[in-house]
């Protein structure tokens, strides 16, 4: 019931844009021009362990945090469009354009259940929807498959340094039943919203390659990846850009 009012009530009340409050667009020019910039790299310090290599398109900060806290904390679903254009775009730099060994498998990092049901959406999975459907509208077969889950509870990461991230996220997700056989003959590619410690990024990896997953590719050298295992993200700390060692 609370996404069906996040839904209407997007409808009926008075629109600003996401990035910068200006009335009467939801996203602004300037805003949507703020995430049209070249994907790249991105890493961490400190790097966590078995983190696959990242690519982000925009730098974490200004109009666009606003936009992403409005997508998740305060349900602006309209933004879900643009900011899906710029994880479709970090997801082309990682994988490279339209071909390759089978379909661009988007497996979204899933968010704590009581986090998703009081925000009434998941925003991860609804910016990897809206970036498959570009990355089709561009040549290439891609679709999202929501086969993570957590395992057991965790606790708010707000606040936590990046060894406390990994010690509350370690162990905590699993693929579902099922899911296994769902990445067979495709490239996964793990997205989410936001990349920080890429404590996140780092457990969802080791899930699916426990769950057996390998495409098969030889992945770059020093990457921390398995073979051909590849992330993509709307945005990432500036300081994952600066630290970039490409």
């Amino acid at each position: 019931m609370r996404g069906w009012r996040r839904e209407i009530a997007g409808l009926v009340l008075p629109v600003a844009c996401g990035g910068c409050g200006r009335p009467r667009t939801e996203l602004c020019e300037e805003c949507a021009a703020a995430l049209a910039m070249a994907p790249r790299r991105v890493r961490p310090a400190p790097e966590p362990a078995g983190l696959p290599v990242v690519h982000a398109t925009v730098p974490y900060g200004n109009a666009v945090r606003a936009m992403l806290l409005a997508h998740k904390e305060r349900g602006a679903l309209g933004l879900a469009g643009a900011l899906g254009g710029a994880l479709a775009a970090a997801v082309r730099a990682g994988t490279g354009q339209p071909g390759g060994a089978g379909p661009l498998l988007l497996v979204p990092v899933p968010s704590a259940r009581r986090a998703t049901a009081a925000r009434g959406h998941d925003p991860a999975r609804r910016i990897a929807v809206a970036a498959s459907a570009e990355l089709r509208r561009g040549g290439a077969e891609a679709r999202v498959l929501t086969v993570l889950r957590q395992r057991r509870a965790v606790a708010d990461q707000a606040g936590l340094g990046a060894r406390e991230r990994q010690a509350n996220l370690a162990g905590a997700l699993m693929v579902v039943k099922g899911g296994r056989g769902l990445l067979d003959g495709g490239r996964v590619v793990l997205v989410d919203d936001l990349l920080t410690t890429g404590s996140s990024l780092a457990e969802a990896a080791r899930a699916v390659r426990a769950a057996g997953y390998s495409s098969g590719g030889a992945g770059p050298s020093g990457s921390g990846g398995a073979a051909g295992l590849r992330a993509a993200v709307v945005a990432a700390s500036p300081s994952a850009f600066e630290l970039n060692r490409n």
